[in-house]
């Protein structure tokens, strides 16, 4: 009797697995195209390295910052409305990226991706918190994570074939073929679920935005973690550009950056439990030490390339560029980093609100990511245009040398990393490492 009991509390209903699974889908579209954006607005709708960075870092930023906005919305019109309407958007946007691959067109597509995508997150959380009770909710969340990073890795991991046999433009069909059947999915499945989250209104949200800047502690913590999250954000700005340009088409950058993923899943509970003595604070200030580290190994190809060649034997099983281990060696490290700073930050940033304000402090938590995706991928397409340019721009006799200096560009980003750092550690000193905003 008590087994059964026990399973009847950590059971979910329908709508729960519905929204999970679409959740899994949802970011099984969007990466296996933000791994590539930046190569298809270039290669494809022919951008600029600098106007398609910018581009790129729009729509990523609006990412970060619409969803307070949609979620409100989200809670006045019904969970199963908005979940519908987001699909709708994302597969009509995902589908009009690859059929009309214009620079008059790409960029209403980004924006109606940008908007259906800006739903998913709050209604898919909300969802969570609705269908789950104080028996079942940890594990609930716990699904739901697994969900996102299994969305993650397999985005990336098709794209990658995709891309290589049917082309860049191949890779948008796939997600909108995700995004239709999800629509699907909640069309038939996903009922039940209202809203239990107090109705803000559009004022109300910027009214608490506008609180959390004016708060000079909160700025300038999330001015300093911008510098790690704009390091972490070349993955996706810089790296595929970076490695296929100096490897080849061939090269797999889609799959390098799976390698993110699956360090923090397998290292994640590892660090935070050797860490859980520590405060908050002097946990992240290692993360962002590490962070530089794994730019200088980014940085490092040319000195192993001098050793090895061009191509290095992997255990005898195949044979891999210099670019291409120095790279995953890099990300590995940054993925330590990431176990380090972002399991802690919203901890430590939820004290830095004034008490009884927390809830609405960490709605804005991510606000460094908005920031980071501006200037982070605004910054590469100047570093590229610099050291690693398109090859098309390119006559014969500059290619021979054009990417002599590649590697600055990871050398200029552990540069910004390294200010972070020690900034980090000014501020912990000044506002101590683990005290209440209000006790300062």
């Amino acid at each position: 009797m008590t087994s059964s009991t026990s399973t009847e509390k950590t059971k979910f209903p329908a709508s729960f697995w519905t929204a999970n699974i679409v959740e899994l889908f949802e970011r099984s579209a969007y990466y296996a195209i933000f791994i590539g954006i930046t190569l298809y607005l270039t290669n494809v709708v022919g951008f600029n390295d600098i106007w398609s960075a910018w581009i790129s870092g729009v729509f990523s930023a609006g990412l970060y910052f619409l969803p307070p906005f949609a979620g409100a919305y989200a809670d006045r019109i019904g969970f199963r409305k908005a979940l519908l309407l987001a699909f709708f958007l994302l597969a009509v946007g995902y589908f009009s990226l690859g059929l009309f691959p214009y620079k008059a067109i790409v960029i209403p597509s980004l924006v109606i991706v940008m908007i259906g995508g800006s739903f998913i997150k709050s209604v898919i959380t909300g969802t969570v918190a609705v269908t789950t009770d104080e028996a079942n909710r940890a594990r609930g969340y716990s699904i739901f994570y697994a969900m996102v990073n299994v969305g993650s890795f397999l985005g990336k991991t098709f794209a990658y074939p995709i891309r290589l046999e049917l082309g860049l433009e191949a890779v948008n069909y796939y997600s909108a073929a995700l995004c239709f059947v999800a629509l699907a999915a909640v069309f038939m499945y996903y009922k039940g679920v209202e809203s239990k989250r107090e109705k803000k209104s559009a004022k109300e949200i910027v009214d608490g935005m506008i609180r959390v800047v004016k708060n000079t502690r909160l700025v300038v913590l999330i001015l300093i973690i911008t510098g790690f999250w704009i390091i972490f954000h070349q993955l996706y700005a810089t790296m595929p550009k970076y490695v296929i340009r100096l490897v080849g088409q061939s090269a797999s950058p889609e799959w390098i950056a799976n390698v993110n993923p699956l360090v923090v899943v397998t290292f994640v509970i590892v660090v935070n439990k050797i860490m859980k003595k520590y405060s908050a604070l002097s946990t992240m200030t290692v993360g962002m030490f590490i962070m530089p580290v794994s730019a200088l190994i980014m940085a490092a190809s040319p000195w192993l390339t001098g050793i090895t060649g061009t191509e290095i034997s992997i255990f005898g099983f195949f044979n891999a560029h210099p670019v291409t281990v120095m790279m995953i060696i890099g990300i590995i490290f940054q993925a330590l980093a990431e176990c380090f700073i972002s399991p802690r930050y919203l901890e430590f940033f939820s004290l830095q609100a004034p008490k009884g304000e927390e809830g609405l402090y960490l709605g804005f938590g991510h606000l460094h990511s908005f920031l980071a995706s501006l200037l982070g991928f605004g910054i590469s397409g100047y570093l590229l245009t610099m050291y690693c340019p398109d090859p098309a721009t390119l006559t014969a006799e500059q290619a021979l040398t054009a990417y002599d200096s590649a590697y600055m560009i990871w050398v200029i980003f552990a540069a910004i990393g390294l200010v972070s750092a020690l900034a980090l550690i000014a501020y912990g000193k000044y506002y101590g490492y683990g005290t209440h905003a209000q006790e300062k």
